[in-house]
């Protein structure tokens, strides 16, 4: 049944007979990527360029502000901890409510706020270091404030889009957000340590501050009209159209599909992330630099699977290649277990080969999601929706990490 709704989405892009099937759905093969309409669609291109911007950035900070405590503050483990738990206790508390707002509001003024709002922020980080007066619970503050302004960035993002491109042009541009995130990732990992060994923390973080800016500029380069909001009339109490949000997720045979989809992955990265180094580091007795060469493996692996996902939904149909991916990240995610310990040669073969397998799969999977809930939800459902599946995966991940952590204590790391 799973099987059939999601491939009868990928034929339709519409959950029933209401809403009309995009023609040419799926589009032709286009020889040359950027040769597509997509591309010279100049509002996508500015939103595109923004995204990836601030993604760099982004992950530059997500390795910066952890040194930047430890290094500069002194801070512990637990500490480390809770400064990193910021982004998703931010998201369950206010995730809903930000895709609630996302709908009454225009969604560009959204996204250009939430940028200064988070540049201002990290600003205020290295202007206390000069001044001395940087403490632990300034971090705090600025973790959890632009982990508050990110919820609403997100929502707006996922609900922006498809009022810039065509509906049947949806798995594409997901498709190259995806790729330049990848090569972010790949990049802005690399960059960060050796950034904040050379300018120190601080300054590192002031330069993620600057992309936020340069990720706003882009934006308000975008000459689109969006449809307006609803009126404050029209509109219903927050919780009310919170609970709306929720229904549409619980009561859409194929949103209901990809939601729990992705919670099950969500669960699997909390488990990989609670129990991955120690594993390659204490039983597999790899050092940290090969650990690290293998993420930066994944980074270069989910950009392929960002430019895969575009031609394989083209010949195959978005729902069988969402099937496809999922079965190919739970093979990729078996070589992990499956790396001999007292080998560590063969132990990295194994660990390289999820990385490619696994990592590619999910971002393949990722693209056709959202792409198929794009389509599916309308305009001022989109951020509800989008909300929605984020405060589920995030809750998920949540439990699987603190369950993962337990697990390993009472039966080894291997067998977790």
């Amino acid at each position: 049944m799973y099987r059939r709704a999601v491939s009868n989405a990928a034929r339709t892009m519409v959950p029933g007979p209401t809403r009309p099937v995009p023609p040419g759905y799926p589009p032709e093969p286009v020889p040359n990527p950027f040769a597509s309409p997509l591309w010279r669609n100049q509002a996508f291109v500015r939103l595109w360029s923004a995204a990836t911007v601030s993604v760099f950035g982004s992950l530059i900070t997500r390795i910066a502000l952890p040194l930047l405590a430890i290094l500069t503050l002194g801070a512990g483990p637990i500490e480390v901890a809770v400064l990193r738990g910021m982004d998703l206790g931010a998201t369950l508390i206010v995730g809903l409510v930000a895709g609630a707002w996302v709908d009454r509001l225009r969604r560009r003024p959204v996204l250009i706020w939430a940028d200064l709002g988070r540049a201002l922020l990290l600003g205020s980080i290295p202007l206390a270091f000069v001044l001395g007066v940087l403490t632990f619970w300034q971090l705090l503050v600025v973790a959890a404030a632009a982990a508050v302004l990110t919820a609403f960035f997100d929502a707006a993002d996922n609900a922006f889009l498809p009022t810039l491109v065509e509906r049947e042009q949806l798995v594409e541009a997901n498709g190259a957000l995806a790729a330049s995130g990848s090569a972010a990732e790949f990049l802005g990992f690399g960059l960060s340590g050796v950034l904040v060994q050379l300018l120190t923390a601080p300054i590192t973080i002031l330069i993620d501050a600057v992309t936020y800016v340069v990720s706003a500029v882009l934006l308000l380069t975008i000459r689109h009209e969006e449809a307006p909001p609803p009126t404050v009339e029209d509109r219903e109490p927050v919780m009310d159209e919170i609970r709306h949000g929720l229904r549409l997720v619980r009561h859409d045979p194929v949103l209901r599909a990809f939601a729990s989809a992705s919670m099950l992955l969500a669960a699997m990265w909390g488990i990989f992330g609670a129990t991955f180094f120690l594993f390659a580091l204490e039983d597999l007795d790899l050092g940290p630099a090969l650990v690290g060469g293998i993420a930066a493996i994944g980074g270069i692996s989910s950009l392929f699977g960002a430019v895969l996902a575009t031609r394989s939904t083209r010949r195959w149909g978005v729902g069988s290649v969402a099937v496809a991916a999922m079965l190919l990240c739970s093979l990729g995610q078996l070589f992990i277990p499956l790396a001999p310990a007292g080998l560590p040669l063969v132990a990295l073969v194994f660990l390289i080969l999820q990385q490619l397998i696994a990592d590619s799969a999910v971002t393949v999977y990722e693209v056709t999601e959202v792409s198929v809930r794009q389509s599916l939800v309308l305009d001022r459902e989109q951020g509800r929706v989008a909300a929605t599946f984020s405060v589920l995966a995030v809750a998920a991940q949540l439990v699987a990490t603190i369950g993962a952590g337990l697990l390993a204590e009472a039966i080894g790391l291997r067998a977790t």
